[in-house]
């Protein structure tokens, strides 16, 4: 198998797996007992040193340090997909460097912007209310967030909005009815039910 994912019960490994599954790509799923603390196992910790997920190790292509190349951090594992099992930056090069610049913005914002706003409750206070704000208008076009088709800057970003009545069922979303209606879009595809059917 080309692509190994490793997660875990309610971890940031839905995400890469919703892309896998979204997009149809093939993969093997390996889910670790968290509570056994099979993640500070040397077998995994030698993918992720860090001991987190997800995970990934994609036999396809070479480790600079030798070997099968394993990523950890979703974002950057969401841009190894998009590049190498996506199609998201086909085209021409300059046309491909401006999508993928783009998806990484995204990327980066869903992890470092979003999160911070959503699981950090001094920022969920402050913060949060003007991003939704923000959000809810740039969804408002129903567009993808880059290029012409879903990908992986619209899964880490809807991903971590799908979290809201899941962790924070008390926060009232009635204010920004685009955001809600990602969310229901999100939670109704098949493809985001099969991979948070695990978590």
């Amino acid at each position: 198998m080309a692509l190994t994912l490793y997660g875990g019960g309610r971890s940031r490994a839905s995400m890469p797996r919703w892309y896998l599954e979204e997009k149809g790509i093939a993969y093997d799923w390996r889910q670790l007992d968290m509570e056994a603390g099979e993640h500070r196992q040397k077998a995994f910790t030698a993918i992720n040193p860090f001991a987190k997920v997800p995970a990934l190790e994609d036999d396809r292509f070479t480790d600079p340090a030798g070997g099968t190349l394993r990523l950890f951090e979703s974002g950057a594992i969401l841009l190894h997909l998009a590049e190498h099992d996506g199609g998201e930056f086909s085209g021409p090069p300059e046309q491909a460097a401006v999508r993928r610049a783009k998806v990484a913005q995204w990327l980066l914002f869903a992890n470092a912007t979003l999160a911070v706003a959503l699981f950090v409750p001094s920022n969920r206070e402050r913060e949060f209310p003007r991003l939704m704000g923000v959000l809810d208008g740039l969804l408002a076009s129903g567009r993808p967030l880059v290029g012409e088709h879903w990908g992986a800057a619209d899964c880490a970003v809807q991903a971590y909005l799908a979290y809201l009545p899941v962790f924070f069922p008390q926060i009232d979303l009635e204010p920004w009815p685009r955001v809600r209606a990602t969310i229901a879009s999100a939670q109704a595809s098949p493809a985001y039910q099969r991979a948070m059917g695990s978590r």
